[in-house]
């Protein structure tokens, strides 16, 4: 990578530079739209999962998407500033990974959510201390393994998705069986018209276009349930052990630590694209930093 000509002494480089407040507002809303999809799916399914398994409460799903969106944000301003030795002062918005959602699915049907939590602050402590060496050894990690272990890790996901189209309620009717396909094939394939035919900006926003469409759908199917809507408050802001103290699983901590090493490598790709794309040179002490803010976030 090289440095752009917009480096000079009296002049910040233009990642640094402070646009005027308006176009702020409307380049943060279009990350923010960019990231939402994701961010609220990884919750969805994994305290969709946990519900079937008889480990969760359905009157608490809520407060899984209100701390996931906090931390997100919190974790992307880490990110973007940085402080101290945390953060690659980077335009970097810190979402949520797919990557966990099996494993997480897996521990919590076991174990309950306690368990998830615990096994998922021990990684984040172990990634903020391996971030140094990570961030030197990266490089001889191939893309083909840590490719082939996200395409697995996707690969699991499709009992649960099969599950949610196809079991359902006990209660539920073939007629409702038949409906939750139908629209499970409309979002599935607004999804990829929106991935495949729309501008590059937008494509990141194909989850989030299936979901409002299928909504919309299932809307006039009355397959919708909005009495918990009126109810809801307008501002979540998460509770510290909502759902009581972690728990330690040994086997769950080895599990997350690995997957934490994955996604490790994910944000490595992401840094370096990044900074690529806004002709910032990526150093090892720039990985290092943004790992290390990583794992704070986790």
């Amino acid at each position: 990578m090289t440095v752009s000509s917009h480096d000079t002494p009296d002049l910040p480089h233009p990642v640094d530079q402070r646009p005027p407040l308006g176009r702020l507002i409307i380049l943060g809303l279009q990350h923010v739209l960019a990231m939402y999809a994701g961010a609220v799916a990884v919750p969805l399914i994994v305290g969709g999962a946990l519900i079937q398994a008889g480990q969760f409460n359905a009157g608490d799903l809520h407060h899984l998407v209100v701390a996931d969106l906090f931390v997100a944000g919190i974790a992307s301003v880490v990110q973007s500033v940085g402080l101290w030795r945390f953060g690659a002062k980077l335009p970097l918005m810190q979402g949520v990974s797919f990557v966990a959602v099996a494993p997480m699915i897996s521990i919590g049907s076991e174990h309950g959510v306690t368990a998830i939590y615990g096994s998922v602050i021990v990684t984040g402590v172990v990634m903020i201390l391996v971030a140094p060496l990570f961030a030197k050894i990266v490089r001889y990690f191939p893309p083909l393994v840590t490719g082939t272990i996200i395409t697995v890790v996707g690969l699991s996901l499709l009992s649960v998705a099969a599950g949610w189209v196809f079991n359902g309620s006990a209660a539920e009717s073939d007629r409702g069986t038949t409906q939750n396909f139908l629209l499970a094939v409309i979002a599935l394939v607004v999804v990829i018209l929106i991935h495949r035919f729309a501008p590059p900006a937008f494509r990141s926003l194909a989850v989030l276009g299936g979901i409002i469409v299928g909504t919309v759908v299932g809307q006039f199917l009355g397959a919708t349930d909005w009495s918990q809507v009126g109810p809801a408050e307008w501002v979540g802001v998460p509770t510290p052990f909502q759902f009581g103290a972690p728990t330690f699983e040994i086997a769950s901590i080895l599990t997350m630590v690995l997957v934490g090493l994955v996604i490790m490598t994910e944000t490595t790709g992401d840094i370096i694209a990044i900074g690529d794309v806004v002709k910032k040179p990526v150093d090892a002490k720039t990985l290092s930093d943004g790992l290390r803010a990583d794992g704070l976030s986790t």
